[in-house]
């Protein structure tokens, strides 16, 4: 027997649908849609036009009591709870099972606590699980995180069809392990991820209705985690920009961890309440939340952290600081991914500012650029140095092309700095430092007392921090004595 194409708008399109999926698809048409085709709907199904408005109707409820409170199966805490000391709480019980940094741990704390509040957010970023190695811990760091998010689901893969169809109907928090070796390769799928990381991100399949086609719409909005190995390798550079990135690394010896299969009995399940009751009893005042955010971080960086913001606030200034602390160490750590236009860039400027020259042919632009180390210029094409071509094209992208300069007595095809100098602007940080002198990670000490201690990258640490600080003060300032009624 054949297996049904993946692609489900060209596989047997008129194959009955059952009474359970042809009532959901009614439900969600609006009163005129519904009127025009509800007696031929009921013709079809064989029964009274009454009967099929009754389904539609309690079909209706549903699905509107699902978009008032997704917040899962799982019943809200008896007791009152101290959004502060869930997070704390939430926070340890990740590292009692995975090895990771405490802003890691934070960060995923406030990031699972945004599952429950995607209809108040505009934005859920994706929670990018890192690893270099196997055996890194990944796959159990998303099976704690599903154990309490919002109405989890776990897949290793996943269609395109199948995502869409799942979002529309359950709205679940999406754990996608093994990322690495299929959404670089499916870039429908990547859009649709992509899509999905706000309110308003649809897509539009062809259905089938009364043997013809028509367009329909469905939300692509969810909660998702996605894992694997190298993933800023794997990942396209849009799906990178829209995620935490948190990267894990392989337990030493030295380091113990709790296996998960010891965790009391219940564990879970009171987090989970613990969370449900946090979504019942704050979510009108996260939805009227606008919280400052640290200007060091790009626009995209601050779409990412802001609900995690407006959740730590929430919590009081002790888990406002913490969430800081972690958004400035985990956008700043290491080199953020950039799209390969952005680095030539970079390059090129660090080339005129090497060789403080005002113009340069494309020849020796090319020569200089596979002579810098540690960038992929030399083996850009297939395992060779990157072509005119290709160059050409990677700079057209910003408007910049190739014309006639004078060079001594020569007119050779280059480039004149002036070229560039908006698309530095535009697209690239200032630069602090020399590619050589460039600091170590950012200080992960949670106190921040070393901020001063002398080395390479103090001064960076200290600016960051000195953010922190700046941040912390237009809170202040901002919230007034409405912070007092908040708990530390």
């Amino acid at each position: 027997m054949q297996n049904k194409p993946e692609n489900e708008e060209h596989a047997s399109s008129h194959a009955p649908k059952s009474d359970e999926v042809v009532i959901a698809e009614l439900a969600v048409l609006s009163a005129i849609e519904y009127d025009r085709v509800r007696i031929s709907k009921a013709a079809e199904m064989g029964v009274q036009v009454r009967t099929l408005d009754d389904a539609v109707k309690s079909k209706r409820k549903m699905l509107a009591e699902q978009d008032t409170q997704r917040v899962g199966t799982q019943l809200p805490y008896a007791g009152e709870i101290n959004p502060g000391d869930l997070l704390s709480e939430v926070a340890s019980m990740i590292r009692r099972f995975i090895v990771m940094d405490a802003v890691q741990a934070d960060a995923l704390a406030l990031w699972v606590a945004h599952t429950y509040f995607l209809d108040v957010f505009d934005i859920t970023p994706i929670a990018a699980i890192n690893a270099p190695e196997r055996a890194c811990a990944k796959t159990l760091c998303q099976e704690v995180l599903s154990k309490i998010s919002c109405n989890p689901m776990l897949a290793a893969n996943i269609s395109t069809s199948a995502m869409f169809r799942v979002i529309e109907l359950k709205r679940p928090t999406l754990f996608i392990d093994e990322a690495d070796s299929f959404i670089k390769s499916n870039p429908d799928l990547a859009n649709m991820i992509n899509a999905g990381y706000r309110r308003n991100g649809y897509v539009m399949r062809s259905e089938v209705v009364n043997d013809s086609y028509e367009p329909r719409q469905y939300s692509v909005y969810c909660a998702k985690s996605i894992a694997g190995i190298s993933l800023d390798r794997h990942l396209p550079d849009a799906t990178l920009s829209r995620a935490i990135m948190i990267t894990l690394r392989r337990k030493l010896p030295t380091e113990k961890v709790e296996r998960m299969r010891d965790a009391e009995k219940g564990l879970f399940d009171i987090i989970s309440s613990k969370f449900v009751r946090f979504a019942c009893d704050y979510a009108e005042s996260l939805r009227n939340a606008r919280p400052v955010m640290p200007e060091i971080l790009n626009d995209r960086e601050q779409d990412n952290w802001e609900p995690l913001f407006a959740i730590a606030e929430c919590a009081g200034h002790a888990w406002t600081q913490r969430a800081l602390a972690a958004a400035l160490t985990i956008s700043k750590s290491g080199e953020r991914p950039t799209s390969k236009g952005n680095e030539l860039l970079a390059d090129i400027r660090d080339v005129f500012e090497a060789e403080n020259i005002e113009k340069i042919s494309s020849s020796d632009l090319l020569q200089k650029l596979c002579a810098l180390e540690e960038c992929p210029w030399n083996t850009y094409n297939h395992g060779k140095p990157i072509s005119p071509r290709q160059l050409a094209k990677l700079l057209g992208a910003y408007g910049i092309h190739t014309k006639t300069i004078r060079i001594g007595h020569s007119t050779p095809k280059g480039f004149e700095k002036s070229q560039f100098q908006e698309a530095f602007s535009r697209y690239l940080e200032e630069p602090t430092q020399s590619r050589s002198d460039e600091p170590g990670p950012v200080c992960q000490d949670e106190h921040a007392e070393e901020k001063g201690n002398g080395n390479e990258g103090g001064s960076r640490i200290a600016r960051l921090w000195d953010e922190v600080k700046n941040v912390h003060e237009s809170n202040a300032t901002r919230q007034g004595a409405g912070a007092k009624d908040r708990p530390d």
